[in-house]
């Protein structure tokens, strides 16, 4: 992306540089990043209502991605997303595939998921996740047919699951992407860099003293004690990496850097042509693993993994070192542009989401997120 290109976006002009101008570098959270959430997105809220009366629709947002659930607001099918990548483009999606659990009959779930996962030619270690999902809840990595078989147990019955290959790579990113309608290309303007907290024992101390040792955990412990509750009494080996979470989401307790540096020509032209296979889609968060900041940048060496819509967000937001002022701005560029979408795309005949599709649709994602088994 070129420095014109990168320029024509609020964020871009507040994080140009990759780095803040006044943020001490050694900051490890910033001081709003774990406020409650009805403090921290009442802004957000009152914004969203404003633009609810300039466009005479509190939820016309739902408009922006026509072919997607409620835009991806809320209760949208992993897999009705990622199955409506075509041509080529599919080569950058992990493999997966979908199941329902307790479909024929309880006892029949751990060999329906496998006979799937055969068909989808996936194989142990495989990433197995709700398929209408929030903030990484329900997501695991199972290692072997008696950890699916675990994970399958205590997954409400009736409801559908994603299993995915595992990409080995250690990097993870957020790449948010907006096309407007009749834009020939559209633009990257958030890159997250996401990783797990690692703590590395020293051959005495127990897993609990090594996360109440490190600085950042040790203000966050609630992130990570309760899930690994059955682990605390370890002591890893000297040297020995233990990694704290697995899913990339930042209230689960991964960290997140922004990786604005990494948008690059090659990496927009790529992300571009991936949302462009996809019918009418406008707005919207790629969550990818990658193997190398280069190659990413690059355009290459990375695999897609899920695509958020209308709910997502510019995850460089919760970076330590960007500011409330920064955060907002991004905040607000970027849900003032989904109205903006949404608008066009219903001055071209598409529809918002009714209110009480949407309302039955956040109900159930709700009630979904209560039964799902705890993430890694």
């Amino acid at each position: 992306m070129s420095d014109i290109q990168l320029a024509s976006t609020p964020l871009s002009r507040l994080r140009r540089s990759g780095k803040p101008s006044a943020v001490p570098s050694e900051r490890i959270t910033s001081f709003f990043e774990f406020w409650p959430g009805w403090i921290a997105y009442t802004p957000i809220v009152l914004q969203w209502i404003a633009l609810g009366i300039r466009y005479g629709n509190p939820i016309l947002a739902t408009a922006a991605n026509p072919t997607i659930e409620a835009g991806g607001l809320c209760g949208e099918s992993k897999q009705s997303i990622l199955d409506q990548i075509t041509g080529s483009s599919r080569d950058w999606v992990a493999l997966y595939t979908v199941c329902t659990s307790g479909a024929y009959a309880e006892s029949d779930d751990l060999g329906i998921a496998e006979a799937a996962m055969r068909t989808a030619d996936l194989s142990y270690p495989v990433v197995v996740k709700p398929d209408i999902g929030c903030n990484g809840t329900g997501v695991c990595l199972v290692d072997n047919r008696a950890d699916l078989a675990r994970y399958l147990a205590a997954f409400p019955r009736l409801t559908r699951y994603m299993l995915q290959a595992l990409i080995p790579h250690e990097g993870e990113a957020g790449v948010f992407y907006i096309r407007r309608p009749g834009e020939e290309t559209g633009t990257i303007t958030s890159l997250t860099l996401k990783s797990s907290p690692v703590v590395v024992g020293d051959g005495t101390s127990n897993l609990r003293d090594l996360v109440m040792a490190d600085p950042r955990c040790a203000q966050v412990p609630h992130l990570y004690l309760p899930r690994l509750a059955s682990r605390l009494h370890e002591v890893p080996e000297a040297g020995e990496r233990v990694k704290l979470v697995f899913v990339g989401n930042h209230c689960k307790g991964s960290t997140f850097k922004n990786g604005v540096k990494l948008i690059s020509r090659e990496l927009t032209e790529r992300i571009d042509a991936i949302a462009r296979s996809i019918p009418n889609f406008h707005f919207g968060r790629f969550d990818i693993r990658y193997d190398h900041a280069a190659n990413l940048s690059a355009g290459e060496g990375f695999r897609i993994i899920e695509i958020n819509g209308v709910g997502s967000e510019a995850t460089h937001i919760w970076d330590p070192q960007t500011t409330l002022r920064e955060a907002y701005a991004a905040q607000f560029f970027h849900y003032r542009s989904a109205f903006e979408i949404a608008a066009a795309n219903r001055a071209a005949g598409h529809k918002p989401t009714g209110f009480f599709t949407l309302l039955r649709m956040w109900r159930t994602q709700k009630r979904l997120l209560a039964s799902y088994p705890a993430n890694d």
